[in-house]
């Protein structure tokens, strides 16, 4: 009991350091993301605008994470047995929609420019570009001690080292157009960034979905399980399988499976769950055993 309550202790802490470290770089992203919009206006940079984009998704990672330590720290309740968990997925799933939008209309706006080139104004490029690599390297800084504690704050690390990508392409386009006046550098950098965040995006919007509809999730195959389930000793039929997960890392599975030999009703259950959790990390289980006499034990194999 001492022993569990120093491990709570310990978690407690790793969760509180992180989230400061969160904050303290949410603060950092958000307040450059602001600047960044202006800036794009201010200076006519769509390369900017779809930096700011980039740097959305900066911002999304970082609330994501603190609201999954947040929300892990609350227990279910009468009203929601899951706990709240699921509230992270919203604001991905919506986090996702938001950058689409986005993307279309630097996309859109991208196309009008490469008929008509707009004047910009460089160095004003160039300045907030730079700044916002400065915030990326400080935001990494923060985030570094984290990453391998936590997944949520080793995503958010991820976004932003990609961010820099994103923020050196502005540099550069911002020097080209400079030393060079070829203004159609700035709507194909931005075409550039966007086409980055794109099929990222997509993941995100794919993954999040498959949560929200109580999917499989993606490291799992439902044949196999079932398949391996099968093959335990007493177990002479699986049906009623169903595999879900409240967040990327919550999953959940109830199973219904029949076993023939009423002495060896528990030796069956208890190897099923074993082989969920030591095999397959599935520890959420609630397995209902059957006899072949029963009436769930008729009902057909649901895949």
């Amino acid at each position: 009991m001492h022993d569990h309550a120093e491990g709570g202790h310990a978690h407690d802490h790793t969760a509180g350091a992180n989230a400061t470290m969160l904050k303290w770089a949410l603060a950092l992203t958000s307040t450059y993301l602001v600047a960044e919009v202006i800036g794009g206006f201010y200076f006519n940079s769509l390369a900017l605008l779809s930096d700011a984009a980039h740097m959305l998704t900066d911002v999304a990672a970082l609330i994501i994470a603190l609201m999954a330590i947040r929300f892990g720290r609350q227990k279910p309740d009468a009203k929601r047995t899951f706990g709240y968990k699921r509230a992270e997925i919203l604001a991905a799933a919506f986090n996702a929609v938001l950058l689409f939008a986005i993307a279309i209309y630097v996309l859109v706006e991208a196309i009008k420019r490469f008929s008509s080139p707009e004047p910009i104004q460089s160095m004003g490029m160039l300045i907030v570009a730079a700044i916002g690599l400065i915030v990326n390297i400080a935001s990494m800084r923060l985030l570094m001690a984290g990453k391998d504690a936590s997944f949520n704050v080793k995503g958010a690390y991820l976004e932003v080292w990609a961010d820099m990508i994103g923020s050196v392409g502005v540099i550069l386009g911002a020097l080209a157009i400079k030393f060079t006046g070829w203004t159609w550098v700035d709507p194909l950098v931005a075409v550039g960034i966007g086409l980055w965040v794109l099929p990222r995006t997509w993941v995100l919007l794919r993954d999040t979905t498959n949560v929200l509809l109580e999917g499989v999730p993606n490291n799992l195959n439902l044949d196999d399980i079932r398949s391996a389930i099968a093959s335990i000793d007493h177990v002479t039929n699986v049906h009623d399988l169903h595999i879900w997960s409240m967040s990327n890392d919550d999953v959940s599975c109830t199973v219904h499976i029949v076993v023939a030999d009423s002495e060896a009703l528990f030796v069956a259950r208890r190897g099923v769950a074993r082989l969920l959790a030591d095999r397959f990390h599935i520890e959420h289980v609630t397995i209902q055993v059957d006899q072949p006499g029963d009436r769930c034990a008729a009902d057909p194999i649901h895949p």
